[in-house]
């Protein structure tokens, strides 16, 4: 997996689907461990005590996932919520979905529709706010150099994709940049070639961050 697609972190996004009177609320947040999600799904069972169900499901980086239908028929609230977060190739993000039952039973089919749409409304709540990012696998290359060789290894370095995060100037300069993974490999070849050992270059791991 080179990339996903996350919630910002400290932002809720909320999608409310209505069928026959019962209200399903999909309420989505950012999260990066299964403790985060169960706080998450605590919280959302404080502030909606008064529902009959709080379905949730959660999708991490590393692939460990989970859903319940918290009383549901089975298979037809907890599985379809996770889907959705699967279909939109979203991960570190937990769904709770808050049922008020309106008095008519929907059915299995019912159910799966309803809960799979207010999942989704969420989802396009989150991205028409702007709070989905993208999260792509980087690695940060730190370069040390002389104030000489400064605007010779920017130029390279942007002309290699990279993203300068940041530069620290004392008596040398030391630029940290961004790559995508695999792309530092050719800058780090054409620095080497250039700079003759001139430099000082530490390349960080792998890592996910927005870019």
């Amino acid at each position: 997996m080179e990339s996903y697609i996350t919630m910002r972190t400290g932002v809720e996004a909320i999608g409310e689907f209505v069928d026959r009177k019962s209200r399903f609320i999909a309420q989505l947040v950012h999260v990066e461990s299964e403790q985060a999600a169960a706080e998450h799904i605590a919280a959302v069972r404080a502030r909606h005590y008064d529902a009959r169900h709080n379905v949730p499901a959660w999708i991490l980086a590393d692939g460990r996932e989970r859903a319940s239908d918290d009383g549901e028929p089975q298979r037809t609230s907890g599985m379809p919520t996770l889907e959705v977060l699967r279909g939109a190739g979203l991960r570190d993000v937990c769904c709770v979905t808050t049922r008020y039952f309106g008095g008519t039973l929907l059915g299995p089919g019912g159910l799966v529709r309803a809960y799979t749409a207010a999942a989704q409304a969420a989802i396009e709540a989150a991205r028409d706010a702007g709070d989905l990012v993208e999260m792509t696998q980087v690695v940060p290359v730190d370069v040390q150099m002389e104030y000489a060789q400064y605007e010779q290894v920017l130029h390279m370095a942007q002309g290699a994709g990279a993203h300068v995060a940041g530069t620290d100037y004392t008596d040398s300069v030391c630029m940290h940049l961004v790559f995508r993974a695999g792309e530092q490999q050719a800058f780090l070849a054409a620095l080497t070639e250039r700079m003759a050992g001139k430099e000082r270059v530490s390349v960080g791991a792998v890592r996910f961050d927005e870019f």
